[in-house]
Formats: C-alpha cells, sequence, structure tokens
C-alpha cells in the first residue's frame, strides 16, 4: 500500500511538472508572437495563461484566458505605451482565434501633439492639467488655448477642441475663421494595425496622455510576422 501511494504521489508530481512546463513553453510562444506581430516593441512581453491544469486546456484546443503587457508598441507608426492584453477562449490551432478580447494602450502627449499638428497644420503642445488635455501655442501670431477631449465615435478615435482662448478672450469654435475652425473640428488621430475582430471601444485621459481601448469577439489573430520596412 505504501509503495503504491508513494507511486501516485511521483506520478502525480510528475503530471504537475509536465503541465508547468508545457505552460511556460507555450507562455514563451505567445511572446514570441506578440515580438513577430507587432511593430516597434519596446522591452520584454510578459504573458500568464490562465486556467489549470494547462494540459487538458490543450487537449480541449482552448485555453480559457491569457493576459499579456507590453511596454511599447507601434501603432502603425504611432507610438504607444502600456500595452495590456486580456483575452479568453484562445484556440490553440489555425486559424487562431479569441472569443473574446480586450486591449488598452496609452498614447503619450508626444504621439497626440505631432498627429495634432499633422491634421490640423497648426502649431501647438500638447499637455494634460488634471483630468484634462490641453493644447497651447500660436495661431495668426496670436495666443492660443484650449482642451481636448478624446472620444471614440464608429471605432475611430476624435479629439474636440473645447474652450478655446485666443489672445485670453474665449471663442466658440464655431465662431474662429473657418481656416482654422475646420482644422478644429473632430481631428481624428488614427489608431490602425488591430487584429480583425477589434475595435475601439473607448478612450479617456490619463496621466501621460489618452488611454485608448478596444474590444471585440472572435477576433482573429495573425499569424505572420509583418513585411520589413
Amino acid at each position: 500500500m505504501v509503495v503504491g501511494v508513494v507511486a501516485v504521489v511521483v506520478l502525480a508530481g510528475g503530471a504537475f511538472v509536465a503541465d508547468r512546463v508545457t505552460e511556460s513553453m507555450a507562455e514563451q510562444r505567445v511572446v514570441d508572437a506578440i515580438e513577430q506581430n507587432l511593430d516597434g516593441v519596446v522591452g520584454a512581453p510578459t504573458v500568464e495563461l490562465g486556467g489549470f491544469p494547462f494540459l487538458t486546456q490543450l487537449v480541449a484546443g482552448s485555453i480559457d484566458d491569457v493576459t499579456g503587457q507590453v511596454d511599447g508598441v507601434t501603432l502603425e507608426g504611432i507610438k504607444a505605451t502600456d500595452v495590456t492584453i486580456d483575452a479568453h477562449d484562445v484556440s490553440t490551432s489555425e486559424p487562431y482565434t479569441v472569443g473574446s478580447a480586450t486591449i488598452a494602450a496609452t498614447l503619450p502627449t508626444a504621439s497626440i501633439e505631432q498627429i495634432v499638428k499633422d491634421r490640423s497644420q497648426l502649431d501647438v503642445a500638447v499637455a494634460v492639467d488634471g483630468n484634462a488635455l490641453t493644447a497651447s501655442g500660436k495661431v495668426l501670431g496670436l495666443t492660443l488655448a484650449a482642451n481636448l477631449v478624446p472620444r471614440v465615435e464608429d471605432g475611430k478615435l476624435l479629439v474636440n477642441v473645447e474652450n478655446v482662448q485666443i489672445a485670453g478672450l474665449k471663442v466658440d469654435v464655431d465662431n474662429l475663421p473657418s481656416a482654422i475652425g475646420n482644422r478644429l473640428t473632430d481631428v481624428e488621430i488614427p489608431v490602425s494595425g488591430l487584429p480583425e475582430g477589434l475595435v475601439l471601444s473607448g478612450a479617456s485621459v490619463v496621466s501621460s496622455g489618452v488611454r485608448i481601448t478596444a474590444t471585440g469577439t472572435d477576433v482573429v489573430l495573425p499569424t505572420e510576422a509583418p513585411a520589413a520596412g
């Protein structure tokens, strides 16, 4: 009986070790996939696969939970920081799909500043003041100050310009000369390169910029690294 109990304990211990080793290898494969399929990855991605035991999930062909974090990536030329991934029901064979997923990332003020300049052709500096995003600069030789309010509409990240002050005087955007007002209306910040099935769902101002969230179901994951160049 003692020998039998010892044998069961040894087998159970071996199965546990095999389960942990297999999960660790799978986590590394996910890390490799992140580095291969995202541009401009900053730092070493961290990944954690949830659910126990892991081997039974592999046999079933679906991983219960996958969470990950990356210090920074580049989304179609736009730098983003503190990228987090939360996925559920991830298939283990091609085509790789995710039952539901949420990805969040922060667009730093420097990235937003460059986009606003490119889109509006106005030379402004973007900063965070409390819970507000602010823009300041010169327009036609006059000092401009305004609040930038991000929002998501139809899967697009847009910025409304509010509380505009020119030379210290408050001015409604609609009353600005069209050459200026049109540039400050619904400035779009392009966010693309997301996996098929993920769409932008929210945006909020945080201490370092704008925190965006993309959600989706039946998300299709890329299986090839992006082409160089």
